[in-house]
């Protein structure tokens, strides 16, 4: 089913996941759809792969993660920020490698500064290769780390194949 794309998130200079200057990184954009879900697209290449032609476990693991907290903003004009207090990974079938993945994420429950949200990896066919369920705790971002956004990058970067609708 084709969902609108309501937004494009902001990336990073140097994080693992949506650093666009981290040359080993999944350089992953993130989309939020009319339908209050998240979508994370990225292509692992082989230095992201466990065994030969799949993609780790802890690669799979992250990307759920930072896809499932990225989706409470979606709730947020401004810049908020979560770190993760729990996290929980269930695999279902290998995620290969030099295809684009997707990674779709809602939030499941909100409290004053808890939310809880659950993803899943799709494969290419509809199939659920991993899901995730995670619990993140809000925090000011100086309470986070040494953050200037301009030093890291933080903003949204246009891209010719920014989709406006996606499958999923």
């Amino acid at each position: 089913m084709k969902r609108k794309v309501k937004r494009k998130q902001p990336n990073s200079k140097m994080c693992f996941v949506c650093g666009l200057k981290n040359s080993p990184g999944l350089k992953a954009y993130f989309y939020e759809l009319e339908n209050k879900e998240l979508i994370g697209m990225f292509t692992p290449i082989e230095e992201h792969q466990g065994y030969p032609g799949r993609l780790h476990g802890g690669i799979i693991s992250a990307i759920l993660d930072e896809t499932i907290g990225r989706a409470i903003l979606i709730n947020y004009d401004e810049d908020v920020w979560f770190v993760t207090v729990e996290f929980n990974t269930r695999f279902r079938k290998p995620v290969p490698l030099d295809k684009e993945v997707k990674v779709k994420a809602r939030i499941t429950k909100e409290r004053k500064s808890i939310y809880e949200g659950k993803g899943e990896i799709i494969l290419d066919g509809g199939e659920i290769a991993a899901e995730g369920y995670g619990k993140y705790m809000k925090l000011p971002i100086e309470k986070i780390a040494d953050f200037d956004y301009e030093e890291q990058e933080w903003k949204v970067v246009s891209a010719k194949k920014d989709p406006e609708e996606i499958d999923i």
